[in-house]
């Protein structure tokens, strides 16, 4: 039997055509909820109204119901920011940097990680508006003037910085992610068998016709905001970094943050991708479009940001101590040795030990190990941002104003908020709209599925190419 080996293992199994692709991707989103989405989203919108309570007591009585003090005045909110905002860069990577790379393997990813990404930024900035006590007021930073006069913000403040990236940010990756939405909604358009949900999808699919021009123009935009979202994923977070490089405070003033918080934000923003991925490949049966390709290249993605990390708090220690500053060098050692050395040992645990794990084959390509490691991931990145920020507060130059910090239920209750958004508004997507991008995989299922779509090359209609599960077949 004459067969063709190709040069990378299949990202498409099962033997799919291009009608299988549109059937199985849109089967979800015409099917009525099934039950396990229903409990999942009656969950998340109890979480989400328990969060909501606690959010309008919080702006109610003020941030006196959080658990900060006179030393420690940024404390879970800034955490939780700089968290979200770190999960928020993976979806724009995948998106943007391996579409200029053209890499294949991010086309079965990319429509959840872009999703996840909207819905991570919107998180994080709910955390801004939280601490900043008066909501109401938040457009005073913003440099509009307003009718008691100019009221020009300080261009100075790196909280300002934060304003203008994240906005920025959020706006591109929208309307990246919607652009590449059109194709799908137009297919589920002309699908669709009520009036209603014609006219639905066919107000988002924006008169698509799927002719040559229209194709043309697509891909010809997407480039370009690829090229525009691309400079985006490196500034953010370095923007966001620079809320503390540009203090004085011991920890926080140093040049390391901006690359090292970029590293951070991919390796958490993989990892959070992966647990949402993993979950939508069961529920929703996309094993063949989800595939251990796609599961391995983004753990060795993981593998490569988290020993960026390690070498980085490395560095952060070496640097402290040839700095020859005593208060530089007791806020790295109270770090490791303080009262808050489990938060800094589950730090170092999670982000530095467990990712080199991936090293090994087998680990690698399993799902339960990556799905379990993912999640401790996440968790190692939360404490991450907690030692930076607490352990760095709470003993400063005098000892008079030490003090500890302990979360309240406020505190809990505004982070639980951000879980409940973010959930419900992914299962939302996830249901009525195609998670997987189905146009980008019919466009590599040629030279990516186990089995020809059409006769190419000689090969006739289903026969199949070469893979590692076919080795015997080769031989």
């Amino acid at each position: 039997m004459h067969v063709t080996s190709p040069v990378r293992p299949p990202l498409v199994t099962g033997g799919k055509t291009y009608a299988d692709v549109t059937e199985d991707i849109c089967r979800h989103v015409e099917n009525n909820p099934t039950k396990e989405w229903l409990i999942a989203f009656g969950i998340s919108v109890i979480v989400l109204i328990y969060g909501t309570a606690c959010v309008l007591w919080t702006w109610w009585e003020g941030l006196g119901v959080w658990g900060l003090n006179k030393t420690v005045g940024w404390a879970w909110d800034i955490t939780n920011f700089v968290w979200w905002v770190g999960i928020g860069h993976a979806g724009t990577l995948i998106s943007a940097i391996l579409l200029l790379f053209r890499q294949k393997w991010r086309t079965s990813i990319n429509r959840a990680a872009e999703a996840m990404t909207i819905f991570a930024v919107l998180c994080a900035a709910s955390f801004i508006l939280m601490h900043m006590g008066r909501p109401w007021l938040a457009y005073w930073a913003l440099p509009l003037p307003n009718a008691f006069g100019s009221l020009w913000v300080n261009f100075n403040s790196p909280l300002v910085w934060d304003v203008f990236a994240i906005s920025t940010y959020f706006s591109v990756s929208l309307v990246f992610w919607y652009i590449g939405l059109i194709p799908d909604l137009a297919t589920i358009r002309d699908r669709a068998r009520s009036k209603v949900s014609r006219f639905i999808y066919g107000s988002l699919a924006m008169g698509w016709t799927g002719g040559a021009k229209t194709w043309s123009r697509y891909e010809y935009i997407s480039l370009i905001l690829a090229g525009l979202a691309t400079p985006l994923v490196l500034s953010v977070h370095t923007i966001v970094s620079m809320d503390f490089a540009t203090s004085v405070i011991p920890g926080w003033h140093t040049t390391i943050f901006p690359p090292y918080f970029v590293a951070g934000a991919i390796f958490s923003g993989f990892a959070m991708v992966q647990n949402l991925m993993l979950i939508t490949r069961v529920v929703y049966r996309l094993e063949d479009y989800i595939t251990l390709e796609h599961i391995e290249s983004m753990n060795k993605v993981i593998t490569l940001t988290g020993s960026i990390v390690g070498v980085a708090y490395l560095t952060e220690f070496f640097i402290a101590w040839y700095s020859g500053v005593e208060y530089e060098s007791y806020a790295f050692i109270n770090r490791a040795t303080g009262p808050y050395w489990w938060a800094y040992a589950t730090m170092m645990t999670c982000n530095v030990v467990s990712p080199q794990l991936f090293w090994s084959r087998t680990i690698r390509r399993s799902v339960t190990w990556t799905f379990f490691i993912s999640i401790i991931v996440n968790i190692g990145m939360w404490f991450e941002r907690f030692v930076i920020i607490v352990t760095s507060l709470h003993r400063d130059y005098l000892p008079s104003s030490w003090a500890m910090f302990s979360p309240t239920r406020f505190d809990i209750g505004d982070y639980i908020f951000s879980f409940g958004f973010f959930f419900t508004f992914f299962l939302l997507f996830s249901k009525y709209l195609p998670v997987i991008n189905m146009a980008e995989v019919k466009a590599v299922i040629r030279s990516s599925s186990e089995r020809l779509p059409i006769k190419v090359a000689g090969v006739a209609k289903g026969d199949r190419v070469a893979s590692p599960t076919f080795n015997k077949d080769a031989q």
